[in-house]
């Protein structure tokens, strides 16, 4: 008898402070992504939790939703986290550019040469500077937090060739998404542009519908394209696979200071692990990629050196037809070359 009113006892105990837990949290946060748990975003997400989590002391909740669950797509997404029906939500540049166009400024060839200038950059003002811009076109109800990483770099992949030059792209099919900036730098290198919905890549490739994308070997392998024909990836990272992390601007803002600071700490958090998840990830991709016989080649510099000379009809078309691309990109060049500098001296410090 005693055993089992102590079991009872212990019980309530235990029901009553998952009560109080619950009643302690004076904010939720429902944030999703449109992706599974093997994704950098997944990881970033789980990090941000637990860290506001704990640093609020419970005071804030962290909901997650990994899938479709509350949106299914970047404009949906947006309009919710606009709406107030979603607090947090991770876009690409695609994702975003139908709402935000400047963003596919992310997307520009050849402008960050590896992930210590990439890391730099969007780590300071460039990002603040997006924001501001986001939050004008908006009327203040989207923010954007940080920006992280999303897969690594996009690399050219097909199912036919080699690519060491940009003639070995002539005619090929590449897979774009809709947005405009990623089809002219395909039509540029002399391919075709062929905008497909990631679900249906996998059968595009088995049937011929494209023969090629734009994508990280990370994305590559966690989705079998090689099972699918896909046997040929040129390293010649022409973009860094940018996350843009957004907010519910009000929501943000009514919290007191002391919680945004933890909000801010934590984007942070999950900006880290971002950076940090694609780079692990990839070792065993590429390992996979090469063990089924897949061809993977490195560009030497002067073989990068032209892919970058035949995508500048790109920066020019940016310029001419996205509105606020002057002074994107102006914003961008301005921290590459800052971060470029910065890093240069801490590198040439390093080696005395």
């Amino acid at each position: 008898m005693l055993k089992s009113t102590l079991k009872t006892l212990t019980v309530a105990a235990m029901l009553a402070s998952s009560t109080l837990g619950a009643m302690a949290a004076d904010y939720t946060l429902r944030a999703t992504a449109n992706s599974n748990e093997n994704d950098e975003d997944y990881d970033g997400l789980v990090v941000f939790k637990n860290y506001v989590e704990a640093a609020s002391n419970g005071a804030i909740e962290v909901e997650l939703f990994i899938g479709t669950q509350l949106c299914s797509n970047g404009a949906e997404c947006l309009q919710g986290v606009a709406e107030g029906t979603i607090d947090i939500y991770i876009s690409t540049s695609g994702g975003a550019s139908g709402i935000f166009p400047y963003v596919q400024v992310l997307d520009l060839p050849y402008l960050m040469a590896d992930d210590r200038i990439a890391e730099h950059v969007l780590s300071g003002d460039f990002t603040r500077k997006m924001r501001e811009m986001a939050l004008e076109d908006s009327d203040n109800s989207i923010r954007l937090m940080t920006i992280g990483n999303t897969g690594g770099w996009r690399n050219f992949a097909n199912t036919k060739h080699r690519i060491a030059s940009p003639s070995d792209m002539e005619g090929l099919k590449i897979r774009t998404v809709v947005a405009d900036l990623p089809q002219e730098l395909v039509k540029a290198l002399g391919a075709s542009p062929t905008p497909i919905p990631w679900p249906e890549l996998f059968t595009s490739f088995q049937t011929g519908v494209v023969e090629g994308s734009k994508n990280g070997i990370t994305d590559i392998m966690n989705m079998k394209f090689p099972d699918a024909g896909l046997k040929f990836v040129t390293l010649d990272g022409h973009a860094y696979m940018g996350a843009l992390w957004w907010m519910n601007n009000q929501k943000f803002l009514d919290m007191p200071e002391d919680q945004r600071r933890v909000v801010v700490d934590g984007f942070y958090a999950l900006q880290q692990a971002t950076f940090a998840s694609p780079k692990r990830k990839s070792i065993a991709a590429y390992e996979e990629f090469v063990a089924d016989g897949g061809d993977l080649y490195v560009p030497t510099p002067e073989e990068k050196a032209a892919f970058k000379e035949a995508a500048t009809p790109v920066f020019d078309w940016f310029k001419g037809n996205v509105n606020r691309g002057d002074e994107i990109l102006s914003a961008l060049e301005t921290s590459v070359a800052a971060a470029e500098e910065d890093i240069n001296a801490a590198r040439n410090a390093d080696m005395k």
